[in-house]
């Protein structure tokens, strides 16, 4: 085998270069604070973290979800306990109408601050969320659920679709409440026994009409209807308050798995950064020896004489 300069000088040079690519690897590790820089250094690793990664991200979606629906559902909340609140007021001013000490006048003046209350209660079925969303129009939810057609009572133009949306690997909550289900009709029953459905609206309105015109039928019914139309109300605030229930144990069950998830991301894809300098020492201990070896073996005679 015929030695000569050019190949003392490849391998020592070959030697120092390999060094010198393990230290810089190192150093780029302890600058970024990861095992694996590249996929191509530890391909199954890298799957691993991916996998981990992408689970991640859908625990994130499903916070963020969690986030949005509990806002809406707060809004759905409060909507619905001022109805309730209203409600409750209008049947108390209804008795108060159904008293015979009554005289038109006052009846008329307790019809106005019914029919006030019948306004804002309008208003509140028709709220929108923070997204500027009808909250009780089902999927239409950019044109108000309950207005006003050919003239009388407002009725329901939404719809009766129901969206549910995932807030768990085996988990979803509904998203929208149609108001045809939270403003429900009222069953009605005439002289005859024949039923009939009856909107909110119309309810209150002919409630409202009853007492202003002093007649005592009709307050005596819209009495009776005010109940029924609170208890679908009192139904819709158990149905929300469910669902938030939902939210607070999901978010519970989100919050320990991203966390499960990120203790496991960490345990393959951060460095251990004792082991990291200790191998680092090493590393340039050894490019410092073999840099030291080539100084030394570059200055013997044998490169002088043997080509």
């Amino acid at each position: 085998m015929k030695i000569s300069n050019a190949y003392m000088f490849s391998r020592a040079v070959d030697q120092m270069t390999s060094v010198q690519e393990k230290l810089s690897k190192t150093q780029a590790q302890m600058s970024a604070g990861k095992q694996v820089l590249m996929a191509s250094d530890a391909p199954d690793q890298a799957a691993s973290i991916e996998r981990y990664r992408s689970l991640l991200q859908r625990q994130e979606s499903y916070q963020n979800t969690i986030t949005r629906m509990t806002s809406r559902l707060q809004a759905e909340e409060t909507a619905l306990s001022s109805v309730s609140n209203m409600l409750i007021r209008m049947k108390e001013l209804s008795v108060q109408a159904a008293n015979d000490t009554l005289g038109p006048s006052d009846r008329r003046a307790l019809a106005t601050e019914m029919q006030g209350l019948r306004e804002q209660v309008l208003s509140l079925a028709n709220s929108q969320d923070s997204n500027g969303n009808y909250i009780f129009g089902g999927s239409r939810v950019t044109s108000a659920p309950f207005a006003v057609v050919d003239g009388g009572s407002p009725s329901y133009q939404g719809d009766q679709s129901r969206m549910e949306v995932p807030v768990g690997d085996q988990r979803t909550v509904m998203l929208n409440r149609p108001g045809a289900e939270v403003f429900a009709r009222v069953l009605r029953t005439d002289d005859q026994g024949v039923q009939s459905g009856v909107g909110f609206f119309e309810v209150l309105d002919q409630s409202i009409a009853a007492v202003k015109a002093s007649d005592q039928p009709g307050m005596q019914r819209g009495m009776a209807e005010l109940d029924t139309l609170l208890g679908n109300i009192s139904l819709a605030q158990a149905q929300v308050g469910t669902d938030q229930n939902v939210l607070l144990a999901q978010q519970d069950i989100v919050t320990d798995t991203t966390l499960s998830l990120k203790n496991a991301l960490s345990g393959i894809e951060d460095l251990d950064y004792a082991s990291a300098v200790a191998k680092l020492n090493q590393q340039t201990l050894a490019l410092q020896a073999a840099q030291s070896s080539f100084a030394k073996i570059s200055q013997l005679n044998l490169f002088n004489y043997i080509n």
